[in-house]
């Protein structure tokens, strides 16, 4: 039935196993699901698709900053009365990571940050020290370390009285025993 003029008759051919006319780009193509033509224009406009959707993904997420909300860095921590002699204060531990010591002469403010790898060690009151869990190091009351592998003294933060006669604590300034600052002004109380 070809007549080799080009035309419409070209294009078809008897399908003796079909049972009718197939055109010969069908046969061409048989078993693939798509022309090669019709499947790299889909690629494409699936790969512009996933780009414009991570650009607005991403242009949303800008709008949300992932912002840490940490804890002030200067807190009142009450009055010297809500404090007994001889006591560790562990009420601003777990918000401020912070201990408030009373001696006899007046307070510090202690960091509850161990120096060795700035775990979180415990008041043991009943041993009199402050142990850290991770790794075993031991601070006196004063904070001063006597066993394990902290390299140094917990830090002390600057710590006064506010107008109103609460006990202030400022931890941007820090006070390191082996520099010799536990001895400023700042780094104690008197009362």
């Amino acid at each position: 039935m070809t007549t080799g003029s080009g035309g419409a008759a070209d294009k078809m051919t008897t399908g003796a196993s079909r049972g009718g006319p197939v055109r010969r780009d069908e046969e061409r193509f048989d078993g693939i699901w798509m022309p090669r033509r019709d499947f790299f224009s889909t690629v494409a406009w699936a790969a512009t698709g996933v780009s414009v959707l991570g650009a607005i993904v991403a242009s949303v997420r800008m709008m949300f900053p992932k912002v840490l909300f940490d804890p002030p860095m200067t807190f009142t921590a009450g009055f010297p009365e809500e404090y007994q002699v001889g006591e560790v204060s562990e009420r601003w531990k777990k918000r401020y990571r912070t201990w408030i010591i009373r001696t006899d002469e007046g307070f510090f403010a202690l960091s509850a940050k161990c120096t060795h790898l700035g775990c979180t060690p415990n008041w043991i009151e009943t041993e009199g020290k402050f142990k850290c869990p991770c790794h075993g190091s031991g601070f006196d009351p004063a904070g001063v370390n006597f066993e394990g592998p902290a390299p140094r003294p917990l830090e002390r933060f600057r710590i006064a009285m506010d107008e109103n006669g609460r006990i202030l604590v400022d931890k941007s300034r820090l006070f390191r025993q082996e520099a010799g600052e536990w001895d400023h002004p700042d780094a104690f109380l008197r009362v």
